[in-house]
């Protein structure tokens, strides 16, 4: 028989805060991280169309972390340290007593680390001085150098893997620890996503894409806007989010506090395009119906939709359809938020950060507002999107994620009990 699995700890680093308690009074709040790009460098912010993003400000490591190596990593690989720091010391869990091999560690990230890639190539070619190279380049910017260096930082010998599928990355991480605690491969798992690519090049691409908003640059507060009329692109952001996921026997064993149930999952491609998703929504209804089937749970059943809902014309609304497709004449009574409107997109920690939203609206009954929700679109407007909080019993949740490649991943969290 498949193991249950339990969340017991969460960390969050984002631009509306470092930590949980300020994360989640300033997203109950509607407070939006979104602000406007100082600098990207020597490159003149004239030259990028978008000009705003969900920026952490002032971020010093040495706050927060006393490793060694804490400095000699990607910023990315910092956030993600600093949220699994936060998530083990919530669970009550010690890691010296754990059996190492027992313990594993999931990461989703969705371009890893690239602070340092463009700062080396940029001083090569300035240079032309090959062996100025920074000796650590390599394993500093491979994607699983957050992996590698959680599992160094706590001793954790388990199972250890870095899945990069773009925005949905560390919601399949999220499933690859599920799996790997109902199979017997694990008793803990720290699941982990974490993106800082708020860089010269990746932003630019961003831009050339044009995926971004370019409207609110003058307000950027108002960039963000899911399921709004007004939107026009997605805003990029930055951050980490951590859980700690155990077997439920694990858990009980050691009196563990526990926040949520992990239910099932489900990964799907569309196979359909590397940007746009589907029209029609089939390919988001399905990977959320087998989502539901392997939790064993029914439409009916469903409280609260954690969203994709980046913000961009067509991702808005081709969630919708997928959402009314599969709900039908229930999806007018679910809960809908997008923590994206306050945060913008963290890319690879996106999926992670919105899985502690999750938890933390299961625990609490509280589902934060969905800011700049002024105008709805028609195409998107459903009853339970609001721009205030509101107070509802959730029982089961869902958290949707879909990944530049037609990549969607969907986990199921349900109140413990």
């Amino acid at each position: 028989m498949a193991s249950r699995v339990v969340i017991t700890g969460l960390g969050v680093v984002s631009p509306i805060g470092i930590g949980v308690k300020s994360f989640w009074e300033a997203a109950l709040e509607g407070r939006s991280g979104i602000t406007a790009i100082s600098s990207l460098g020597k490159f003149p912010l004239s030259g990028y169309r978008s000009r705003v993003a969900g920026q952490i400000l002032h971020f010093d490591p040495k706050e927060f972390l006393d490793h060694p190596f804490a400095e000699r990593v990607d910023r990315y690989a910092q956030f993600g340290l600093v949220s699994t720091k936060e998530a083990l010391t919530d669970s009550g869990l010690s890691m010296d007593k754990e059996p190492a091999h027992r313990v594993g560690v999931a990461v989703g990230a969705g371009m890893g680390g690239m602070l340092m890639g463009e700062r080396e190539i940029t001083q090569l070619y300035e240079s032309s001085k090959p062996y100025r190279v920074h000796p650590n380049f390599i394993p500093t910017i491979t994607l699983n150098s957050a992996s590698g260096i959680v599992a160094m930082a706590y001793g954790a010998k388990g199972p250890n893997v870095t899945i990069s599928t773009a925005c949905s990355s560390s919601v399949h991480a999220l499933g690859q620890a599920f799996t790997w605690i109902q199979t017997g491969q694990a008793d803990v798992v720290i699941a982990m996503g974490a993106d800082a690519s708020i860089t010269p090049l990746v932003f630019a691409g961003f831009c050339s894409l044009r995926v971004l908003s370019t409207r609110y640059n003058a307000t950027p507060g108002k960039a963000s806007r899911p399921f709004d009329a007004g939107r026009d692109g997605f805003v990029m952001g930055e951050g980490a989010g951590t859980l700690i996921l155990e077997s439920l026997r694990h858990a009980t064993r050691r009196k563990a506090k526990i926040y949520a149930e992990m239910a099932g999952y489900a990964a799907a491609s569309e196979a359909y395009h590397m940007v746009v998703p589907r029209a029609d929504g089939s390919d988001i209804a399905r990977t959320m119906g087998v989502a539901l089937h392997n939790a064993r749970l029914q439409t009916s059943q469903v409280d609260y939709i954690n969203a994709h809902a980046t913000s961009t014309m067509i991702g808005d609304e081709v969630e919708v359809k997928g959402l009314r497709r599969i709900f039908k004449s229930r999806v007018n009574k679910l809960a809908v938020n997008a923590t994206k409107s306050l945060i913008g997109h963290t890319l690879g920690a996106a999926g992670a950060i919105g899985a502690v939203v999750s938890t933390l609206s299961l625990q609490s009954g509280l589902i934060h507002p969905t800011v700049n929700y002024e105008d709805p679109d028609p195409a998107c407007a459903l009853p339970g999107i609001a721009s205030k909080v509101q107070e509802r019993r959730v029982r089961v949740a869902l958290l949707n994620a879909f990944g530049f490649g037609s990549n969607n991943a969907v986990v199921v969290l349900k109140k413990f009990s």
